[in-house]
């Protein structure tokens, strides 16, 4: 894991932290449904929920670091590394 010396602001942080409490709920329920034996394709959908918001949390991740992070880098050389460095897990993400 990279040093961080950016600080989140406390709104911004406290959003992150309700959407990944209703990830988890929604895990919680998959595992529920998984042990209840719920219909495959009514876990399926719960799945398919759940990829999404993951892909909208990862999506607000990314604006905010592009446009806090990067855009507020100390100067271009800095700006240029934490470029690289998102590029790097962008790449693993698209996989």
């Amino acid at each position: 894991m990279t040093k961080h010396t950016h600080i989140h602001p406390p709104a911004e942080k406290k959003a992150l932290q309700i959407r990944l409490r209703k990830i988890a709920g929604q895990i919680a329920a998959i595992e529920r449904m998984v042990g209840e034996d719920c219909d495959c394709p009514d876990v399926l959908t719960q799945v398919v929920s759940v990829r999404k918001a993951l892909k909208s949390f990862a999506e607000v991740v990314i604006h905010q670091h592009t446009h806090e992070c990067i855009a507020a880098a100390s100067d271009a050389k800095e700006g240029q590394r934490k470029l690289r460095e998102l590029l790097t897990v962008l790449e693993r993400y698209v996989e």
